[in-house]
Parts: C-alpha cells; sequence; structure tokens
C-alpha cells in the first residue's frame, strides 16, 4: 500500500497529525505485505528497518522527483544516493522515480490542462540521461521503474510513447491505473504491447466525471485530488480485470500497490484501503494472477 491515503505528500494538509505509527498499525490490521515510503516516515535505515520489522511489512519503493531536465544525469546520481542507499538497505528492487523539475502536480495555482510539454530535442537529451540513471541503478541491482503522471512531462500515451523511444529497455515504468485512464492511456494495452518495460504497478480508481469538473472550471491537479477524482479500486469507474488479465499474461512477478489521493477526511483511510486490497486480490485471481 501507498501511505499517501492517510498523509498526502503533495498536500500535507491532508492527513496532518496522523502519525506513522497508526498508518502502520492499520496496513496490518488490513492485511497488506508491503508499504511505500511515505514523506513522514524516518529516513535512518536501522530506525526505519525497525518499525518496518515491528509491523511485519516490506518496505516496497519510494517516490523520487529528479531534475534530469535542468542537470545531469552524474549530478542526478549524486543527488539521489542517499534516497538509492535507504531503499537498497530495506531490500527494495525497484526505484520510482518521475521529472519533477519543471512538473505541476504540486502547484494548487497551477491549472491540471496545462502540464509541461517536451520538444524532440528534449527527448533525446531527457532519454540519454534516464538511460545513464537506469544504469547506474542497475549496476546496483536496482530497477529504475519510471512514474508517468498527471501534470508532468510524461503525462499522456504520446508522451510515453516518446519516453519508451527514447530510453533503452533498462528504463521500466511504473504503471499506475489511475493518471493512465484519467489521461486516456489503456493500461492493459500498455502492459501487452511492452511487457519488458513494467517494472512495478500502482493501481488506483478514478471518477472521470470529477476529473473532467475539474479540468473544465480550470482547476489544479490538487483541486482534483481534494475534489476525489481518484479512489481506491472497487469505488469507481475502471475495471480492473483487463489490466489484471495482461499481468498475468505477462507473468507479472512484482509488486501492485492499492494507492489513492484522497482526503482522509472525507475516505477514512481504513475501510476504504481494504476494500482496495479485496477488489484487486479478486481480480488477481479471476485473472489467475497468484499472491505470494
Amino acid at each position: 500500500m501507498s501511505p499517501i491515503a492517510w498523509m498526502n505528500d503533495d498536500m500535507p494538509e491532508l492527513g496532518a497529525g496522523t502519525t506513522v505509527e497508526q498508518v502502520l498499525d492499520d496496513a496490518r490490521a488490513i492485511g497488506f505485505d508491503g508499504i511505500e515510503l511515505g514523506h513522514a516516515f524516518p529516513r535512518e535505515p536501522a530506525a526505519l528497518a525497525s518499525l518496518l520489522s515491528r509491523h511485519r511489512l516490506r518496505l516496497v519503493g519510494g517516490w523520487y522527483g529528479s531534475s534530469l531536465l535542468t542537470r545531469s544525469a552524474e549530478a542526478e546520481i549524486a543527488m539521489l544516493g542517499p534516497h538509492l542507499d535507504l531503499l537498497r538497505r530495506m531490500g527494495s528492487d525497484v526505484f520510482v522515480l518521475a521529472e519533477t523539475s519543471n512538473a505541476i502536480h504540486a502547484d494548487r495555482t497551477a491549472r491540471l490542462a496545462d502540464a509541461p510539454r517536451l520538444d524532440a530535442a528534449d527527448w533525446t537529451m531527457f532519454g540519454r540521461r534516464l538511460d545513464r540513471v537506469a544504469e547506474y541503478l542497475a549496476e546496483r541491482d536496482m530497477r529504475l521503474a519510471y512514474h508517468h503522471h498527471l501534470g508532468t512531462v510524461v503525462e499522456t500515451g504520446d508522451d510515453l510513447c516518446r519516453l519508451l523511444d527514447a530510453t533503452h529497455e533498462q528504463v521500466g515504468l511504473t504503471i499506475d491505473t489511475g493518471h493512465a485512464t484519467l489521461a486516456g492511456i489503456d493500461a492493459a494495452a500498455l502492459v501487452r504491447d511492452h511487457p519488458r518495460r513494467i517494472a512495478h504497478v500502482h493501481c488506483k480508481d478514478v471518477r472521470r466525471a470529477r476529473h473532467a469538473q475539474v479540468r473544465a472550471a480550470g482547476g489544479s491537479f490538487l483541486d482534483g485530488v481534494v475534489a476525489g477524482m481518484f479512489t481506491v479500486p472497487g469505488d469507481g469507474d475502471i475495471d480492473f480485470a483487463p489490466f489484471f488479465r495482461s499481468l498475468a499474461a505477462m507473468d507479472y512477478a512484482g509488486w501492485i500497490v492499492v494507492e489513492a489521493e484522497q482526503d482522509p477526511a472525507v475516505a477514512p483511510p481504513l475501510p476504504c484501503q481494504r476494500r482496495g486490497l479485496e477488489t484487486l486480490r479478486a481480480a488477481a485471481a479471476q485473472a489467475g494472477l497468484s499472491a505470494s
């Protein structure tokens, strides 16, 4: 699971005052096996390892915002060092990365419709730098899992095609069903077409009507979060069956993370996340995708 349903990374006032212990207690009560890194989690390896061990949870990854459009690959590698070291010490094997140097998803004054775009020359440079970072991570037994995201330079299906064309296979993907759906991307088709790229999976549901209302009103990504454009699997518009069949067909063996940016005061995390987990377990079982 992702702790973002309890304590939001981009909008800390959502879930303010919630303790990490509460998040982890709820995660085990629901039945999760692993958790991603949240902004309030300790960054000292021994402290984090002790905390997770007490709750019988594994650390399965954590978001890293890169600035490869504004600094070299070697400079980025130097910056990501502490985050990489923490993940490795916790036994994680995927490095979830998204380019955030010009992203608007954390800016409530920016319209959701005004996500940044890249020209051809920028894609060539960006791809080359991503390849170098991915190579560095691979040498340390870590797979780069690029996260497409609303409000960033990799948002639409065209953006994803450009990213894949500009990089080698060592640049994997974090497939996010919610961001894909609202950007017009067929997540199941993406898995079928590029199985060797799939490194990590985030599953959230969406409410398309609320997303459309926010865009039409000139709202921001965070306005959409507050309005409830995202929700947990089983509570929105997505049929997860085709997506899970595509994962089963490629023999996907990585983590599947229940994630939904919501206001915890409106969508209480414990019952909502339990519903999300139950929905995905049912979809996985129907698709023949075993959990272990």
